[in-house]
């Protein structure tokens, strides 16, 4: 991790977000006035840092900085936090909800993927093995509802921001196969061949002013995970056969962002971020002398070094979320 992303900083900021219920974006289906109640009843393990899948993602950072740098500042109080919030009756709660109706599509696939890259940390670090055995019911539903969704999927969405299902997939590959789950594996190998396999010549327009995501990165970051060296190397080529060409020059290289401070204008510091991984994993999936490694390369540090400028000093909507971006970045999820 760089200087400039002070481990026991991030872990502050996350320990403070977890914690922080206002100001909450909240996007229940609201039947009646009795379905108006605090976010922190609903979800008492995952209120905190603005909504559900940033409290997740926030957890996350919290326990993958805890698990790296043991004996960081603040260690003591984020410890504390996750006990606090971590618990088996909250699980329990969180579990019932999203075994209801609504449950079946809330915060589907990026939040689902996110806990399941939490819970996937958690039990592969000693250190994390009372707050994995609380997490267990809910991880157990949403398990569930995923293999549900992903087996009678018949498209998958291919946006920018939280809906994208190759983004989700991804996630929870790398989780599924981190902790010797084989039928969530092939769940989402089955998926992802199913949606982008057959996928050539790109041609979408990036970057949306919302995007945090790249709709064509991430689908090559997991195309790279699901293929093997060869077999990515060629689809690559028919997926964006011209990537050198000055059409894609805005997926090659880094989005100035007008207002970090925006909430969508933080979408777009992210994306930088979220960028620089997928170039990484692809740059480093390709074989020596690929016409694409050394671009992929160039693109994953510029987009960094940009990206790392604004996690940072802009405020809540940007500090609520961005601090888990550039530790994924920087860290890696589940590897010791």
């Amino acid at each position: 991790m760089t200087p400039d992303l002070d481990p026991a900083r991030l872990l502050a900021t996350a320990t403070a977000n977890i914690r922080r219920d206002y100001p909450v974006h909240w996007t229940h289906l609201i039947g009646s006035a009795a379905d108006l109640r605090p976010q922190r009843e609903l979800h008492p393990v995952f209120a905190g840092s603005y909504d559900w899948h940033s409290c997740v993602h926030q957890t996350w950072l919290m326990a993958r900085l805890l698990r790296l740098r043991p004996g960081l500042d603040g260690e003591a109080d984020a410890v504390a936090a996750l006990d606090e919030l971590v618990t088996a009756e909250g699980a329990r709660v969180e579990a019932a909800f999203f075994a209801s109706p609504e449950g079946a599509y809330w915060e589907r696939a990026y939040g689902w993927a996110w806990l399941f890259t939490l819970a996937a940390e958690l039990r592969l670090w000693p250190g994390g093995a009372r707050w994995s055995a609380a997490l267990e019911p809910l991880t157990e539903v949403l398990r569930s509802r995923w293999l549900g969704w992903l087996k009678g999927a018949r498209l998958p969405v291919r946006v920018g921001t939280h809906t994208n299902t190759a983004f989700a997939i991804g996630l929870t590959l790398d989780a599924a196969r981190a902790t010797g789950d084989d039928e969530l594996a092939a769940s989402c190998v089955e998926a992802a061949e199913r949606f982008y396999a057959a996928d050539r010549g790109y041609g979408g327009f990036e970057p949306s002013a919302a995007d945090f995501l790249s709709p064509a990165l991430v689908e090559a970051d997991l195309m790279r995970r699901v293929l093997p060296a060869a077999g990515f190397a060629e689809w690559l080529d028919g997926f964006l056969p011209d990537l050198e060409s000055e059409r894609w020059s805005g997926l090659r290289n880094p989005v100035e962002v007008d207002d970090p401070s925006d909430p969508y204008g933080s979408h777009l510091s992210g994306l930088a971020l979220s960028r620089a991984w997928c170039w990484r994993g692809i740059g480093e999936a390709l074989p020596d002398g690929h016409r694409y490694a050394e671009p992929a390369r160039e693109a994953a540090s510029a987009h960094r070094d940009l990206g790392l400028r604004y996690v940072f000093g802009y405020g809540y909507a940007a500090e609520h979320w961005l601090g888990t971006f550039s530790a994924y970045l920087d860290l890696g999820a589940l590897r010791a």
